[in-house]
């Protein structure tokens, strides 16, 4: 993809919030579920510290006894991770999983009632969770303190972390694979939008429609607007120069005649070398002006033109069949009545004219003529069984509009026109030796069926 791809923007922008997103819910779950985890430690530790509470014996000789094991043998089995301390007066008992250690408590004890949540070192750099607490019992009749702890090491609530975390990235993972898919499904409908607008750009270029129009999404309008705004201000400047253009050659045009004039008086006045001059500076003046002119009169939108060159040509024929050199003339012209140019009409009749007048004036007895399809393109052959010409001349004929036989009336501009025309539309036009006579092809490109 490109870089300054929408899409490929979207989908990374897209990746990384969902990434993102799916990170932070990560590191939110897991602390939920560490404070849940130790909200249910912390729950069972102080139900132990209840379980413990009725096995007090207070009154005992000792001082201080447990009439009855705990129910849980890790109490019994040293370092286990599980532990308790009574601590009543002065004195003092441990489980015996402590064996000879002693945890490090607060010296001030709760207050009776009150329950401590405590983080402390036990043996073998255990790390411990426990509970404290303070209640106020009767000892030969006086009122003690009794405190209570019990612990847990806490080893045990990251194991259950660490597995809840194993988990969960599986499970997040599978997420994260789902997110993406819909965030790329969601920026395919989201842009779908835009290739509409490429298909109605692209049926401006081929003469479908002259147009955006109004029928597109809402937040495209504006810009759609904005272009056919542009192509109507286009299409007026354009009409400007057209005109502009056809009043500066008719404006030329009378003082070239008059210059005429005025040769032809030196002619008759004897001064030749003089008139000559003037006449071949009026005659190049008058060939630009006439292909200006030409030129002036190519339309300026082609947009929604379409023209049918068979059936142009046949009017053509029609008319050139007339001529004394016509009516000898084999006109080979094969229908195509399924093949339509983007082009105006009379700019392509004109063009189509040029050429086969060209034609007839070289030919010997026949003029092949031929329209079809190829892919987008409407392809138009024209054929004579004249001389041609040579290959370095055909550029030349073009672009300058020279006549090669200067025998031969004319101003020489009509291969001129014929290229302006073909070009103005977008087409291509090119002279190759057929052997014998010349071809002559123009390719345009194709219009629908149906008018825009």
């Amino acid at each position: 993809m490109n870089r300054r791809s929408l899409r490929l923007r979207l989908v990374i922008s897209g990746v990384a919030a969902i990434a993102g997103a799916l990170a932070l819910a990560a590191v939110g779950l897991a602390l939920l579920f560490d404070r849940h985890v130790e909200r249910v430690a912390v729950a069972d530790l102080d139900a132990r510290v209840m379980a413990l509470l009725p096995m007090v014996e207070a009154n005992a000789p000792d001082a201080i006894a447990a009439s009855r094991s705990p129910i849980d043998p890790q109490y019994d089995r040293p370092f286990s991770g599980r532990y308790w301390m009574i601590r009543l007066g002065e004195t003092l008992q441990t489980s015996r999983s402590l064996w000879d250690f002693d945890l490090a408590l607060p010296a001030k004890a709760p207050a009776p009632g009150a329950t401590h949540v405590l983080t402390l070192q036990g043996p073998m750099d255990q790390r411990l969770l426990a509970v404290d607490r303070s209640f106020i019992i009767s000892r030969n009749d006086r009122p003690e303190v009794l405190r209570i702890t019990v612990a847990t090491d806490s080893a045990r609530l990251r194991d259950a972390r660490q597995g809840f975390l194993g988990d969960l990235v599986p499970f997040l993972s599978v997420l994260a694979g789902l997110l993406v898919a819909a965030s790329w499904f969601q920026i395919m409908v989201g842009l779908k939008p835009l290739a509409q607008i490429r298909a109605r750009v692209t049926a401006l270029t081929m003469g479908e429609d002259r147009r955006l129009g109004q029928n597109l999404p809402t937040e495209v309008i504006p810009l759609a607007n904005q272009i056919d705004h542009l192509l109507d201000a286009r299409d007026q400047e354009l009409e400007r120069a057209r005109h502009r253009a056809a009043d500066l050659a008719h404006g030329f045009k009378t003082p070239l005649q008059a210059l005429l004039g005025d040769a032809e008086s030196l002619h008759r006045r004897g001064e030749d070398e003089i008139a000559d001059s003037i006449e071949t500076v009026v005659t190049t003046m008058r060939r630009h002006v006439d292909r200006e002119l030409a030129r002036a009169r190519i339309q300026a939108d082609r947009g929604g033109s379409r023209a049918e060159p068979t059936a142009i040509m046949e009017k053509l024929v029609k008319l050139l069949a007339r001529t004394p050199k016509g009516s000898e003339i084999d006109w080979d012209l094969q229908p195509a009545p399924g093949v339509l140019a983007r082009i105006d009409p009379d700019d392509l009749t004109e063009a189509l004219g040029a050429l086969l007048e060209n034609a007839l004036r070289h030919c010997a007895a026949r003029i092949e003529m031929r329209a079809l399809a190829e892919g987008d393109r409407a392809v138009i052959r024209i054929r004579d069984d004249g001389p041609g010409i040579s290959p370095d001349q055909i550029q030349r004929i073009i672009r300058r509009g020279e006549r090669l036989d200067q025998s031969i009336g004319g101003q020489g501009i009509g291969l001129a026109i014929v290229s302006d025309i073909v070009e103005a539309v977008g087409g291509e036009l090119s002279l190759r030796n057929a052997d014998p006579g010349l071809l002559a092809e123009i390719r345009l490109a194709r219009a629908p069926r149906t008018a825009p």
